[in-house]
């Protein structure tokens, strides 16, 4: 492996989905694993097998479609989740499986009960089991951040010798400073005698906002892969977000002696179809895949860049996929221009009956709105699929309401294919349909979070809404988008009745000891 390569390892199928409400259909998941082999991604994990026979099914179909990167399943140090991840991978033609446990005090003592020994002796027979199913095998001293320095080194030194080619520090609860992390991995890389014998990777979260500094700190100290996500997102507070990762480490080559062979045009795309799938809307001031990260509204900053864009800007825009969205397609346009664009824009559909549907959909949007945007196409895209998935459909919406009167909407919606009809009053109308949606589903599900983002500019943009709802410990996000907020979010609210109902149970891989 030459020193100036950078592995990126996309963890957004696993830790990003651990995000509360962020579950995804193994259509959904194979879909973003697609887009992030055209992203280049080195090592995609696929998810954590053993959790659920869903999850399973989802790591083993990305396995067998992805050809160029790594697939990766997650396994506990324990022989059921190895056998379950070393089964999953199975079918891919390059594949990785990583194994954990926890080395700090707090987390042996706490949550393992177990002693370092004991804790050493799981990790080795984990990482022996593991090079039955691949030679590839990734090994994770869980909480290394508030690990004892000498025990990690023992361990790492043990995982090493037991075949694990690389090894994983992971700052699993965001507790370490830039300096200080940098520091364990020169540490671990002068102490530990076999460190040359595998690479070094890191796995920070964010929960002080330092996840992407430890990383970048983490790679001047000789740490070659990363691991992280797409737009950040993941347990807590998230996780390194990669796209910044990646930028950063291009864009300052002057610092970093290294590169990775991402297709950075392709991060915006990525990170529009991970927004789209989770509902979890993109700040507009994030870093690289933001709105605005490449606008400029101040009038000296306008200047300088009219006269030369480095003035005020370090990167392209067009470097990592941005570009003037406007199309011209419209009501006039045909079925071969719109799917050609969806397939420039990274989106292709299972058969023609999906293509036709999402093209009705274009035509009825073009007929509300003057300017068609890409992000508009995507939002057609997404809203097919979901349709085609959800055993919930919106047939018609109405509403009554003033300022002097309480709120009465009628909802038809199918079940299956059987109409019903609904109607209640309500606090407003958004709050008047759930009503008459839950009068006739009575899913007894809590209303966890509303969002309604714009998709694009103007009075006439499509608004996007995400619904959460939480139920015995279950939360799933649901999202609709129309030109009008109160039908899109019926179909966001429908969308995740449907997905709750579908949501099977998952463990999370840290909430069980070994």
């Amino acid at each position: 492996m030459s020193n100036d390569n950078l592995i990126i390892f996309d963890t957004t199928l696993r830790d990003g989905e651990q995000s509360a409400g962020a579950a995804m259909s193994a259509e959904e998941k194979l879909k973003i694993a697609l887009q992030l082999e055209r992203l280049r991604v080195d090592v995609i994990e696929a998810g954590f097998p053993v959790s659920s026979a869903g999850d399973f099914a989802a790591v083993k179909q990305i396995a067998e479609n992805i050809t160029d990167s790594i697939v990766c399943g997650l396994a506990r140090a324990n022989e059921k989740d190895i056998h379950a991840a070393g089964e999953a991978i199975a079918p891919a033609r390059r594949k990785r499986l990583h194994t954990f446990i926890a080395t700090s005090p707090i987390h042996m003592q706490k949550k393992l009960n177990l002693s370092p020994d004991e804790v050493l002796a799981r990790a080795v027979a984990a990482i022996k089991m593991a090079r039955k199913y691949t030679d590839d095998v990734e090994f994770s001293p869980e909480d290394a951040g508030r690990s004892e320095e000498d025990f990690l080194c023992r361990i790492v030194e043990a995982a090493i010798a037991t075949g694990a080619t690389t090894i994983n520090i992971p700052d699993t609860v965001g507790y370490t400073v830039p300096h200080q992390f940098s520091e364990i991995i020169k540490r671990l890389r002068e102490r530990v005698p076999n460190a040359h014998k595998a690479v070094f990777s890191v796995h920070c979260h964010n929960d002080l906002g330092m996840a992407t500094a430890n990383s970048l700190a983490a790679v001047l100290a000789g740490a070659r892969q990363v691991e992280g996500t797409i737009n950040g997102i993941g347990e807590r507070a998230g996780n390194t977000a990669l796209e910044e990762v990646i930028m950063a480490v291009r864009t300052r080559r002057d610092v970093f002696s290294c590169d990775s062979r991402i297709e950075s045009r392709q991060l915006v795309t990525a990170s529009k179809l991970v927004s789209s799938v989770t509902g979890f809307p993109v700040q507009p001031n994030k870093a690289i895949v933001g709105a605005n990260a490449f606008s400029h509204e101040s009038g000296i900053h306008q200047d300088g860049v009219l006269k030369h864009k480095e003035t005020y800007e370090i990167m392209s825009a067009e470097s990592v996929g941005w570009s003037s969205n406007l199309i011209r397609l419209g009501k006039l346009s045909g079925r071969n221009a719109f799917k050609t664009r969806l397939v420039e824009l990274g989106v292709t559909f299972e058969n023609d009956t999906l293509l036709n549907n999402a093209f009705e959909r274009f035509k009825s949007l073009a007929d509300k709105k003057r300017d068609i945007y890409d992000d508009d196409l995507l939002a057609v895209a997404a809203g097919t699929e979901r349709d085609e998935d959800n055993r919930y459909r919106l047939l018609s919406f109405s509403s009554t309401t003033g300022s002097d009167r309480q709120a009465r909407a009628t909802v038809v919606f199918s079940v299956d294919g059987e109409a019903h009809t609904a109607e209640a009053n309500g606090d407003g109308q958004v709050d008047a349909a759930f009503c008459a949606v839950e009068s006739k589903i009575q899913s007894g599900a809590s209303l966890a979070l509303y969002a309604v983002r714009n998709i694009t500019a103007g009075s006439d943009a499509q608004g996007d809404v995400s619904v959460r709802l939480q139920k015995n410990g279950a939360a799933v996000t649901g999202h609709g988008a129309d030109t009008d907020i109160v039908i899109a979010s019926v179909k966001a609210y429908l969308n995740a009745l449907g997905r709750l109902e579908g949501n099977a149970s998952r463990t999370h891989p840290q909430q069980q000891t070994i």
